[in-house]
């Protein structure tokens, strides 16, 4: 017997406007005004200006004014590379780099919801038939239970972060939820045209964050057509798996032919792939559950109970094939031998649907204890917030203000009238939301997840406005950059450096500087980035074979460890007039 009895009542959609709305809610706050942060979303915007500057090479092989990168795919830099040459002009090359991200969100987002949507009509989804009638009908039921999903999906704390930056992994996740909304597409209608498109975002997905995702993804999908639907398996080999190889197999064979830098960077690009599969190890386990728990909060207690509800149905669609994802991400997170938050993005899609499926069958008490918990969490925060800022302009509380200056020292806060508003506005909202939910007790099916979304989405908001300033100012290097453009000499010149990848793309893009390309050190300038807390220390600098004199020395203020130290070559006749 099916789990769900519900009345037609409780299966009010949200309209569009207000879905489309909460999605550039939650996904503008952020890109706006913020400069480019290290270490991730600085080093992503660096690939993708280099590309925007560059010729065709630098568009094939990945790298950051001169420093290779290898890890991961270009799709995503690319896309944003476009972003700054049609709109760089316009927005500014950071903002313009972020249209990316937001399209990378929103297609993530319909994915969700469309995936649900079609998932939730299937007969064996509905609920129960009442004795006097009533019941919701398909339509109506799975455009419920897909705003469930969206909402979920939104509330996860572990998109938050990844789903503002200019990285690959924004792009991944988004496209981990497409290819399980083509995958429904293809069970339902065993179309040739599903099929390519399931095998065309396989192969995107490829050049975004290599091939271990995607194959293990049409592995799962092969192994669930094997046991429940055979009449699409014949597609998933003849169709899907060529179209998969077929993107990055350009991309490969165009690398070969143009050996762009005079080298191909496949093969580090494949290495790279390879150290993602290791031996499953205690380390690894650890890293998943510890963290696990709370980057994907709330979807996951959801998507527990849905398993556990639908177990009498085990092989209806809508269990089985986001389980099927689930599970075979679930396999390549345990066996990637490094522990990073990576491998647990593309798993928050399909816990949201899951969870979704697990909103028409818990019962009140548990809907009240996650709204509770939800409703004091986040207007703790929301409140902490509030009350920070509050302190960093006005110097109370004491303690406070002591602390938030004593990781920025020297910033000063300026009163901006169009964020305290627009942070006013939003702390509002969630008032209403809150007294919504409380004095009306709506019956509809995402009555459990809208304080969590919500108040995701007024912490981010209220961070991203009242905090951005001092969030540029310590995670940015912007200010120490534009430091060493004012000791270089006007016309540029060659500066060799052993900067990472989000310093060497700030300095490049704040500061103006040219590098020197692919490890090339006949340069007249040298910038070295070291990490210790004395200031009469000297690097190293025999390696370099050359005489050098130093010129500048900085930091940023928020770093205490983390030094910049700018050199020029000292030729042998300078040297004895000094």
């Amino acid at each position: 017997m099916k789990p769900v009895r519900l009345p037609a009542s409780a299966t009010h959609a949200l309209p569009r406007w207000a879905l489309f709305a909460l999605c550039l809610l939650y996904i503008l706050p952020g890109l706006i005004g913020r400069d480019p942060w290290k270490p991730d979303d600085a080093a992503g915007f660096g690939i993708m200006w280099t590309m925007a500057n560059g010729s065709l090479v630098d568009w094939l092989s990945p790298h950051i004014v001169g420093l290779a990168m290898p890890d991961e795919g270009p799709l995503a830099f690319w896309l944003g590379a476009i972003c700054i040459k049609l709109f760089g002009w316009l927005l500014g090359d950071p903002l313009a780099a972020r249209i990316a991200p937001i399209c990378f969100f929103l297609l993530g987002s319909m994915s969700v919801w469309y995936t649900t949507y079609l998932l939730g009509r299937r007969p064996e989804a509905q609920p129960l038939k009442l004795a006097f009638g009533g019941q919701p009908e398909p339509r109506d039921f799975g455009r419920t239970l897909a705003d469930g999903a969206l909402l979920i999906y939104l509330g996860c704390l572990g998109l938050l972060v990844h789903s503002h930056g200019t990285t690959s992994e924004a792009l991944q996740v988004s496209l981990v939820a497409f290819s399980l909304y083509t995958a429904t597409r293809l069970f339902e209608s065993h179309s040739t045209r599903s099929a390519i498109a399931f095998g065309l975002v396989l192969g995107l997905l490829v050049l975004s964050r290599g091939w271990i995702v995607p194959l293990a993804i049409w592995l799962g999908v092969v192994a669930l057509a094997t046991a429940h639907e055979r009449a699409v398996l014949l597609r998933l080999v003849l169709i899907v798996l060529p179209l998969a190889a077929l993107p990055a197999g350009l991309w490969v064979f165009v690398n070969h032919q143009l050996q762009p830098f005079g080298t191909t960077p496949t093969e580090a690009w494949m290495a790279w792939n390879y150290r993602q599969i290791g031996v499953p190890t205690l380390s690894t386990l650890q890293y998943f559950f510890k963290n696990a728990i709370w980057f994907a909060w709330p979807a996951w207690p959801f998507a527990i109970w849905a398993v556990y509800a639908w177990r009498r149905q085990h092989e209806a669609l809508h269990i089985t094939l986001p389980l099927t994802f689930f599970g075979t991400l679930v396999l390549l997170a345990f066996l990637n031998p490094r522990g990073e938050e990576a491998i647990l993005l593309p798993l928050l899609p399909m816990l949201a649907i899951l969870a979704a499926f697990g909103l028409p069958t818990m019962k009140r008490g548990a809907i009240n204890a996650v709204d509770w918990f939800s409703v004091m969490m986040l207007s703790t925060c929301a409140t902490f917030i509030w009350l920070g800022w509050i302190a960093k302009q006005t110097g109370w509380p004491a303690q406070i203000a002591k602390n938030a200056f004593k990781i920025a020292p020297g910033f000063k806060p300026e009163f901006s009238l169009i964020t305290f508003l627009i942070a006013a506005a939003a702390s509002a909202g969630w008032i209403w939301i809150v007294y919504w939910r409380i004095s009306r007790r709506p019956s509809v099916l995402w009555r459990a997840v809208v304080l969590s979304s919500g108040g995701i989405i007024l912490c981010w908001l209220l961070l991203m406005t009242l905090w951005l300033p001092w969030g540029n100012y310590i995670k940015s290097y912007a200010s120490v950059a534009k430091q060493v453009d004012v000791v270089l000499p006007t016309v540029k010149r060659c500066v060799a450096t052993n900067l990472g990848p989000s310093q060497r793309a700030s300095f490049a893009y704040f500061g103006q500087i040219q590098f020197s390309q692919f490890g090339d050190k006949n340069c007249d300038y040298l910038l070295l980035q070291d990490n210790h807390r004395g200031n009469d220390s000297t690097p190293n600098l025999t390696r370099y074979n050359q005489q050098w004199k130093l010129i500048w020395q900085g930091r940023r203020p928020a770093d205490r460890e983390e030094r910049f130290r700018l050199y020029r070559r000292v030729y042998s006749t300078q040297t004895e007039q000094e």
